[in-house]
Order: structure tokens, then C-alpha cells, then sequence
């Protein structure tokens, strides 16, 4: 499905924002460390979630392309 241009807050016409998306185990003594640098790579945080095994927690994380 195409996505089609749409109104921005000013009322003009935008291309839809185009997002990259990764996962990102997280190592529980250094779970603050690891979202930083993730952050200043420019990934947002979307949720963190059990990962598979429910031992590990995961980032869900996403930028813009």
C-alpha cells in the first residue's frame, strides 16, 4: 500500500515519516548505559519487553530513515 502525502501541524502537505527499527537486548547492570548510547545514535525507545526466554529484557527501539 502506498502511503500518500498527508497535512502537517501548519496544514501543509508531507511525506509520512519512513522509520528503521532494531532490537537491542538488554544486560540488566548495564541497562541505563546501553539505552544512552543507543539514544545518542538517535534511536527512541518505543518498549522494553521480556525478550524469548523471559530471562532477558529487550529494546524495542526505532529512527527516522
Amino acid at each position: 500500500m502506498a502511503s500518500r502525502p498527508h497535512p502537517d501541524k501548519l496544514g501543509t502537505m508531507s511525506e509520512p515519516t519512513k522509520w528503521e527499527y532494531v532490537t537491542v537486548p538488554l544486560i540488566t547492570h548495564a541497562t541505563k548505559q546501553i539505552l544512552d548510547q543507543w539514544g545518542e545514535d538517535g534511536w527512541e525507545l518505543v518498549a522494553v519487553l521480556p525478550g524469548p526466554t523471559g530471562e532477558q529484557l529487550v529494546a524495542y527501539m526505532k529512527r527516522p530513515k
